[in-house]
């Protein structure tokens, strides 16, 4: 098995979390930059669990191995699903606090119960032998009238989640994980590795 598992991102909030997630595998999980893969990959897909595919046959391609890449987002109803799976390249030159502020000023006539968005997250996964897994992943919310928080990353600020009276980005990172849409994605992503590598202790 595996004694390293590669997981396609720069992203060192994101990786931060996979890594806390991940961590009862067993495994070193490594970027793809410390995997020796650099460069960009295009994300042409139309949904989020393509683009997870395109990033993770990607860098598979090059540093072999087992290799995991997630594509997530927000999607807004009010909306019509922005930004979706465009969620990292909107207002590409923009900060996220410029991103956030934008949004929440778009919703600005959304009454509470037309600002009902989630985060979306779909992972996958190209194991040694080429086979490809594939989970997905919600958390719902709504748009928060203001940022609030200073945890998590990205639009976490503006996901409010009314069970919990709180922002994604007002969650401590081990709550976060347990009801976030990539916590949820990669323990469905853990629980389908362990079955196709099989003998894989908890």
């Amino acid at each position: 098995m595996a004694e390293k598992l590669i997981f396609a991102t720069s992203n060192q909030g994101k990786l931060r979390e996979i890594r806390l997630i991940l961590g009862d595998l067993g495994m070193e999980v490594i970027s793809m930059a410390e995997a020796g893969f650099h460069g960009d990959i295009e994300e042409n897909g139309k949904t989020f669990a393509e683009n997870a595919a395109i990033k993770a046959r990607a860098v598979w391609e090059k540093t072999g191995g087992l290799v995991l890449a997630d594509d997530s987002g927000l999607v807004i109803d009010y909306l019509g699903g922005e930004p979706g799976v465009y969620s990292a390249r909107y207002m590409a030159d923009a900060s996220y606090s410029e991103k956030n502020r934008v949004l929440i000023e778009r919703l600005a006539g959304a009454k509470e119960e037309e600002r009902s968005a989630r985060f979306a997250c779909a992972i996958a996964a190209v194991l040694p032998d080429g086979r490809e897994l594939l989970t997905e992943a919600y958390m719902e919310g709504r748009i928060a009238y203001e940022p609030a928080g200073s945890g998590g990353f990205g639009y976490d600020p503006i996901l409010y989640l009314p069970e919990y009276q709180k922002t994604s980005a007002e969650l401590d990172i081990e709550e976060k994980n347990k009801i976030s849409h990539r916590g949820k994605a990669l323990d469905l992503m853990k629980e389908k590795l362990k079955e196709a590598l099989g003998g894989m202790e908890k």
